[in-house]
This record gives C-alpha cells, structure tokens and sequence, in this order.
C-alpha cells in the first residue's frame, strides 16, 4: 500500500482543494475511520488509551479503521489526513494530538467540508468549521482521586508530578492532584518539574529521579507516555499513581491507582452520528458519569481508610454534587486564583483557560 506520508508526492495531479465529487468518494460503506496518533499504540499512555478505543470501533459493524502512528505536530498531520481522505476514503478523522488542531485541523476541516473531524482537547470555537468535533474529558476528577489516594499514602507529606508543557489542560491536573491531596492534610506539597514536551523518556527519568531525591514519595504525571516516570519511581521504592492509561503491570508493588481515559465512549457516539447522518457536536466532553474517564483498580498498598474515602467522594462526582474548583482559592505565587463565591463547574470553560498553579505547588510555570 502507498505510504501516506509519500501520497501527496506520488499522486502530484491532488491538491488540499482538490474539488472532487465527494458523492461518488464518500458514499461507500462500511464507514471509514481514520485514527492518527502522535505516539506509538503502545506507549501505556495517551496514545494507548486511544488506540484503545479504535479497537472497540474496530467491532461494530459497518465500520473501518485506518490508522497511522508516530504521526508528528506539524504539516506531516495534514497530509497524512488527506492521504486517509482521498486514498482510503475515510469520512470520519480522529486527530487524536493536542498539536494537531491548530493550524491542521482547521484548515483541513475547512478544504474538506464533508469530512468530519474529530480532535481530542482543542476547544472548538465560533467561527471554526463546523465539521470538527472537539472532544475532551474531565480527568481531573480522576486525578482529585489519584490526589486523595496519594494524600493517604504519603509518609514525606511530599508528592511528585512529571509534567510535559503547562498548557491549561496539565494545569488543570497537576492542581486536582493536589487539591484532592490537600482535603486529606493541607500540609501537602506537590513538586512539579515540566520537561518541555510530551514524549521525552530522557527528561521524564531525570525528573521522576530527582524529585525522589527531593523526599516526594508518590509520583504522577502528565506526559504522552507514563511508563518512564512509573518504571523509574518503582526501582527507586516509591509509590506512583498512573495516567492516560493502566500502568499496573509495571509497578506491581507501588501502583496505588490511576487516571484512566474511556475513549469508546465518545469514539462510538460520534461513529454513530456518522453512520446516521446526525450532525456531531462540535464540543463533546464527559468526566466519570459519562463514562469518559475511570479509575485503575486499587493497588495492595492502599488503605481500607484511603479507599473509603476516595469512592465517597466519585459516588459524589457521579453525582453532580461535588466541585473541585470553588473559591476561595490561593495560586502559588500569593495571589487570588478563584476568589470567595466563586465556583466553577467541570462544564465552565473557563477551566479550559487555566493559568496558575495553586497553593501548595512547588513549581512554576
């Protein structure tokens, strides 16, 4: 098969705005779905999770999955898309990759109008094409849990998070992990180094090394792939919570639990809208009542006590009854970052905006 990285090249007479009959492209069935991941499948993270759910759409009937991997954040996304579009006749994209939405998205939702697309974390906004779908969970439910769990956990009072670039989503997480650490002691600290991007094995095992070496006794993080930082904290003995994926299997004695996407669900609902003609949603989220995010099952290291108290409070996340973002509410530099009265739900936007740290973080962005 033509590799698609080369088909613009090969196939010279296509241009992005081509104007071809999409009846006679498009009209085929089965469905054809076109997942493009910025990592390998197998990275027991971000792109895992994803590839994960392709798996499931894989099963449903009148459905077809083309893939590509290792895919990077700049024109190379765009003409892999196109190549997916005009060679395999895909309808439906999944551009799985914070860094795919602007500017490759957008400008191929907008040379290809009958195409759909679907971007997982960038925020659709008026005056984009209509045909994108942005597509996100609420995480930090999961990582306020991860934050309970570690809080019980910690003997140092001390906790360690690796995180890639501080864009609002890894805010967003880093200060629900601490937040839900500090409703078991407000004594907690969270230390965070950032490494400068999402996939740097080299950086992420010096990060995990180094904050061991500053007293931290429960690691997490915010990276593409998680197994560097969790592999690293077990040969150093201590515990870690997980991300993007179930990273159990590689710390058997210190995986306390982890933040877990449920990528079928979305995948599936848009699939769906597809396949019937709807129109799609052009921003879809969901957090643990959805079924967009779960939790890993707990590991032998933690409490009866820590596990009462973290499944009170999902039972009241599924709920709707519990807010992790409500003020008053310091950052880490001494300042006002929610003030008293305010509250913010999971579906405020505003959150997608996040800019500060909170109290209690060590680390600055």
């Amino acid at each position: 098969m033509t590799n698609r990285r080369n088909f613009l090249k090969q196939a010279g007479w296509l241009t992005l705005g081509t104007a071809l009959p999409f009846e006679s492209l498009f009209a085929a069935t089965p469905l054809t779905v076109g997942v493009i991941y910025v990592g390998a499948r197998s990275d027991y993270g971000y792109n895992q999770a994803q590839a994960a759910a392709a798996n499931v759409i894989k099963k449903l009937p009148g459905v077809k999955v083309v893939e590509e991997e290792n895919v990077p954040e700049t024109i190379a996304v765009q003409k892999t898309m196109e190549a997916m579009i005009e060679q395999d006749g895909a309808t439906l994209i999944f551009a799985t990759s914070f860094g795919y939405f602007d500017p490759h998205v957008l400008k191929m939702a907008a040379k290809y109008p009958n195409v759909r697309f679907a971007h997982c974390g960038g925020l659709w906004k008026q005056g984009n094409p209509s045909n994108i779908a942005s597509y996100f969970g609420y995480i930090d439910e999961c990582q306020y849990l991860n934050g309970v769990v570690a809080g019980h956990a910690s003997k140092t009072k001390k906790l360690g998070f690796v995180a890639a670039k501080p864009i609002p989503q890894v805010l967003r997480n880093i200060n629900s992990f601490t937040l839900g650490a500090q409703s078991v002691d407000p004594s907690i600290t969270t230390h965070v180094i950032f490494t400068g991007d999402w996939s740097m094995p080299v950086k992420e095992a010096e990060a995990t090394n180094s904050l061991v070496d500053q007293g931290c006794d429960v690691l997490t993080c915010h990276v593409d792939g998680p197994k560097v930082v969790i592999e690293t904290a077990e040969k150093r003995g201590v515990m870690s919570c997980g991300y993007h994926a179930s990273q159990a299997v590689l710390a058997p004695n210190g995986y306390l639990t982890g933040a877990e996407w449920d990528w079928a669900t979305p995948y599936k609902e848009l699939v769906a809208d597809a396949q019937s003609g709807q129109p799609q949603p052009n921003v879809l989220r969901g957090g643990l009542k959805e079924g967009f995010v779960k939790m890993s099952p707990y590991g032998a290291k933690v409490s009866a006590d820590a596990k009462a108290s973290a499944d009170a409070i999902k039972a009241k996340m599924i709920a709707g009854d519990f807010v992790i973002f409500k003020g008053p509410l310091k950052d880490n530099k001494g300042g006002i970052a929610i003030a008293s009265g305010t509250t913010h739900v999971q579906t405020d936007f505003t959150l997608e905006s996040m800019n500060y740290l909170v109290d209690g973080v060590v680390g600055q962005i």
